[in-house]
């Protein structure tokens, strides 16, 4: 019953039982076409369009883990200015906002974890925390006053000018270009498909990562390490490991943590492109755990 009233009734006193803004109305728009873009996709199916929706997949889906959370919210490591703006567009055309509005809701989450004030705790119930945040802007911009914690972003004209124009970089140039290569099946799969795979991907690591799996470190929250959320989330599911260190750039701490986006970061310090890359400690790591004599005997 108590699932039935988390994951249902109150979803759907959420949805009707508040005033909506033509923002949240036009989010909600744009999330209904692209799931019905899902619901077609099997009549537009080729070999080539999958492929493309997979390569995007992979390279929107780092654009996030990689750039926006770990570079820029948490500076766990420094990459060169072309590097990094790179990725940090590849991230806008993941379709998740621009890397100013993004780094700011995910610090708050961070400094109001789980409490009243969280951007989106599952403490509000599994709805909020997956997409109902996303859908009331007046919750989710009127908490905080604005974005008042991205100063460092703001500072760079190449983050305002994603910040100014990220609709037209995700949705108007790229399914141009898509619609161009290879028609409707890369237009469905290659936006349809790919961002309500790499939107779920994230927003699970806000609800089911706050809800499934198991605590490892003391956090004072609700985070977990799931690893099913691993596999399809690029390595972000050791949610309660990044709780624990949420500087670190590695996340999977343990040899059968897979973490996809630590292995390109790995990747890019063996060539000298990443640098300053911060992890914690084995000691810093036992001081945390939740069983300290498991911890020590582990490594």
């Amino acid at each position: 019953m108590g699932l039935l009233v988390n994951i249902v009734m109150r979803p759907c006193l959420e949805f009707w039982g508040r005033k909506w803004n033509s923002l949240d109305i036009a989010t909600a728009v744009v999330f209904f076409i692209l799931h019905c873009l899902c619901v077609i996709a099997p009549f537009h199916f080729t070999w080539p369009a999958f492929w493309v929706a997979c390569a995007l997949y992979l390279v929107t889906g780092f654009g996030v883990t990689l750039s926006f959370h770990r570079n820029l919210a948490h500076k766990s490591f420094r990459l060169p200015k072309w590097l990094e703006y790179l990725f940090a567009y590849f991230g806008v055309l993941s379709l998740q906002g621009s890397p100013i509005e993004w780094v700011s809701s995910h610090r708050y989450h961070h400094q109001y974890t789980d409490t009243e004030k969280d951007v989106h705790s599952p403490r509000q119930g599994f709805w909020f925390s997956h997409m109902g945040w996303i859908l009331d802007s007046g919750s989710r911009f009127g908490k905080y006053g604005g974005l008042k914690n991205v100063e460092d972003l703001k500072r760079q004209p190449f983050y305002m000018f994603l910040h100014r124009t990220y609709l037209l970089h995700s949705v108007v140039l790229l399914g141009s270009l898509l619609y161009a290569a290879g028609g409707v099946p890369f237009l469905v799969w290659g936006m349809g498909v790919r961002m309500v795979c790499v939107f779920h991907s994230t927003l699970l690591v806000n609800s089911a990562g706050h809800m499934w799996g198991k605590q490892v470190y003391h956090t004072g929250d609700m985070s977990r390490n799931n690893w099913w959320l691993s596999l399809f989330a690029l390595g972000e599911g050791w949610h309660n490991n990044h709780h624990a260190f949420d500087y670190s750039a590695r996340q999977g701490f343990e040899w059968w943590q897979i973490d996809l986006t630590w292995y390109v970061i790995r990747f890019f310090q063996l060539l000298g492109l990443a640098t300053d890359v911060k992890t914690p400690t084995e000691s810093q790591k036992r001081r945390k755990a939740l069983n300290s004599k498991m911890m020590a005997t582990s490594h």
